[in-house]
């Protein structure tokens, strides 16, 4: 997976203006915490983020997709006339059918030779139609490509909440399947891929590596299409963090570095245990990376392309940077790319 032509030319992204703390969280589990005795204080320990966002109730991820989008073009500065392929890739959608993107496209006002549909790869997808897109890009069959998408973690952790408090089945051993529903987040991005010769920015997207390491797919599962979700939180960690090391190899020869190369990472925000047990795994230095889970939780497949939208924005980036994205989704699917500044 490697390219000579395709360049990462923007970002634009959407966050909620609600913030809820963990320790609000907390309170929301009262009943649970009580009947149960467990320590407060405990999940911001475990997972080290100390509030998440949520949009108001009854948004539709499309809605905040859009306005992504809109801003990801405008960044790039490139006529939307210009852009060949968009692809919607959260878990959160507006449908079963049509495509949540089929609204985007309709709204950003893109040309009808755009092709057009939804990705779902857990906390993947986006990056998923990264790949895609380039993949058109550098074949030639399109000049540029929007990726975008919404996760809203609201949902979720209001239904956990409910069921921890009201299920008195659930035990203390039970409590810890739910563990990571509790971290969710919302957020959302857009990412404009194009041609070098439309770039101005000039950073270029290397190309990168996957691994799928599918005998963990059962550990991380939601209960049929219901916004609920049932994790082994350890185990998850533990494979993951195995099939990013397996995938780490192939992902640098790909691009050409070696491990000293790589000057800046964004990964995937899952919590301080994960980056902690990935970074010792790969022998990567965390100084190196820019988080956000702290204050946005895990926002799903926006989670790593947001976090680079504003580690870009915050000045974290120099010209010549070699940015490695370590993306690790459920499934489980581990996604490399790099990006060079």
């Amino acid at each position: 997976m490697r390219y000579s032509r395709v360049y990462l030319e923007s970002f634009g992204y959407t966050l909620p203006d609600e913030a809820v703390t963990t320790d609000e969280l907390e309170r929301w589990l009262a009943p649970a915490y009580q009947r149960l005795r467990l320590p407060e204080g405990r999940l911001e320990l475990m997972t080290g983020i100390r509030e998440r966002r949520f949009y108001s109730p009854g948004t539709r991820p499309g809605e905040i997709s859009i306005e992504s989008g809109r801003r990801a073009i405008a960044a790039a500065g490139i006529d939307p006339a210009e852009i060949g392929a968009l692809v919607h890739g959260s878990v959160c959608r507006d449908y079963l059918e049509p495509a949540t993107a089929c609204g985007v496209h309709h709204a950003l006002g893109l040309s009808g030779d755009c092709l057009i549909y939804d990705v779902s790869n857990a906390c993947l997808g986006i990056l998923s139609g990264m790949v895609q897109v380039a993949n058109m890009i550098e074949l030639g069959q399109i000049r540029a490509g929007l990726i975008v998408g919404t996760e809203d973690g609201r949902s979720l952790v209001e239904t956990t909440v409910e069921r921890l408090n009201n299920d008195h089945s659930i035990d203390r051993r039970g409590v810890k399947a739910f563990v990571a529903s509790l971290t969710i987040g919302s957020a959302s991005v857009g990412v404009v891929l194009c041609d070098e010769a439309l770039s101005r920015e000039r950073h270029r997207l290397l190309g990168g590596a996957v691994v799928a390491n599918t005998e963990g797919h059962a550990l991380c599962q939601s209960e049929g299409l219901e916004t609920f979700m049932r994790t082994d939180s350890e185990q998850l960690m533990l494979h993951g963090v195995e099939t990013g090391r397996r995938t780490f190899e192939p992902f640098l020869r790909e691009v050409g570095w070696s491990r000293g190369d790589i000057t800046k990472t964004i990964c995937h925000q899952v919590g301080v245990a994960h980056r902690k047990l990935l970074f010792e795994t790969l022998g990567l230095d965390e100084s190196l990376d820019y988080s956000t889970f702290e204050t946005l939780g895990n926002t799903g497949a926006a989670a790593l392309p947001t976090t680079m939208a504003l580690a870009a924005e915050a000045g974290r980036f120099a010209k010549g940077d070699r940015v490695a994205m370590l993306g690790i989704g459920s499934g489980i699917n581990c996604q490399m790319l790099g990006v060079e500044w």
